[in-house]
């Protein structure tokens, strides 16, 4: 983590903090690899308290991940210039307008603009940050960026097979991919229950019902859901499913074929004998994710855990290569930024994890 937002140690001021433009990302900031920051900021919270002698408590990190917060929402919530809020978004609601990715190139096939999973990965980081701190403003923000967002990626919202689309524009004014994101769907219905499930605890009524049905209606119109070999979309299909797959049918039959998919890619002696120069980093670093999360549920449960040394060998494998410094400039095919974020959230996931960060709301419906 001190890579991306510098000497962490040496930081006196939290409250005066302002993390560094390393994120890799447009004036320095990339939605998915804060997002990251962010909730590796409250792992340390959770972790140095968790140590600290009894009657002691240090908000250093989390005061960090609310600064990291603010300065996403100032740059990625605002136009490429800076000057003015993303259309609808006003200082009282900043993210009514939603959030940019933080691509380096404004247009292109890889340009600038708005995707799904990157806007439901920060909505998370939102309400993990509204759980660890007490304060109901940050799910309240994720709320609000929920109910900006969400009807501009969806195509015959209203019928009873609605479709999504996978990228917007900064201004969400149009599509910039049609097609459909194999995860987005279920990480919409996941991710607005919780947020719903956090607004009824703090009496904020049942938030979100309409999008809820949204998704659902998209997930029954796909049927089975695919489980792509890719390390990334695995790894953040399995993290997604073990919110719910101790009581919810489709989440349980999705992990289980999640497993099977695991054990056929990373089966531990082949998987190390894999030319590295093919693979990328942080990818993997998702399935590892994805496996200590849904590892350390079936511990809780009592059940038995087989899938933790592909865990462990994912990082063994890469470890070598985590010796990275940074520099202030990057250009658009620069890794390392999300790879050591990733890194240090496949190490111990923390924040990511179900009832990390205490008791998880008691009427997610």
């Amino acid at each position: 983590m001190s890579t991306l937002y510098g000497d962490l140690a040496g930081i006196t001021d939290p409250d005066n903090w302002t993390p560094p433009p390393k994120s890799g990302g447009h004036r320095g900031r990339y939605l998915w690899t804060d997002a990251f920051g962010v909730l590796n900021f409250l792992t340390l919270h959770q972790e140095t308290n968790a140590r600290a002698p009894t009657g002691t408590k240090d908000d250093k990190y989390l005061i960090l991940a609310k600064r990291l917060v603010d300065t996403v929402h100032s740059v990625l919530g605002r136009t490429r210039d800076g000057r003015s809020h993303l259309p609808g978004a006003t200082d009282e609601e900043p993210l009514r307008g939603g959030l940019r990715i933080g691509k380096i190139d404004e247009r292109g096939p890889d340009g600038d603009g708005q995707y799904h999973h990157y806007l439901t990965i920060w909505m998370f980081a939102l309400n993990r940050l509204s759980l660890a701190s007490g304060d109901p403003k940050y799910n309240r923000l994720a709320v609000q960026l929920a109910e900006a967002i969400h009807p501009r990626f969806f195509i015959n919202r209203e019928s009873t097979r609605p479709r999504m689309v996978w990228k917007m524009a900064m201004d969400l004014s149009i599509p910039l991919i049609n097609s459909e994101g194999n995860l987005d769907p279920i990480d919409g219905y996941v991710v607005f229950r919780l947020l719903q499930a956090a607004a009824m605890e703090m009496n904020d009524g049942k938030v979100l019902d309409e999008e809820i049905g949204d998704y659902k209606r998209v997930m029954e119109r796909k049927g089975e859901h695919f489980v792509s070999s890719d390390p990334l979309d695995l790894g953040m299909t399995l993290w997604t499913t073990h919110w719910f797959s101790e009581r919810e049918e489709w989440a349980k039959k999705l992990a289980g074929r999640c497993f099977e998919q695991i054990y056929e890619l990373f089966e531990v002696d082949r998987y190390l004998e894999r030319n590295i120069r093919y693979r990328l980093a942080f990818r993997e670093f998702g399935t590892a994710l994805g496996i200590r999360c849904h590892s350390e549920q079936l511990k809780a449960k009592g059940g038995a855990d087989d899938l933790t040394s592909h865990a462990d060998a994912i990082v063994d494998v890469w470890d070598p290569y985590m010796d990275m410094s940074l520099t202030e400039g990057f250009d658009e095919d620069d890794l390392r930024p999300i790879t050591r974020v990733m890194y240090a959230t496949a190490l111990i996931p923390g924040a990511f994890r179900s009832g990390y960060l205490g008791p998880e709301p008691k009427t997610i419906p």
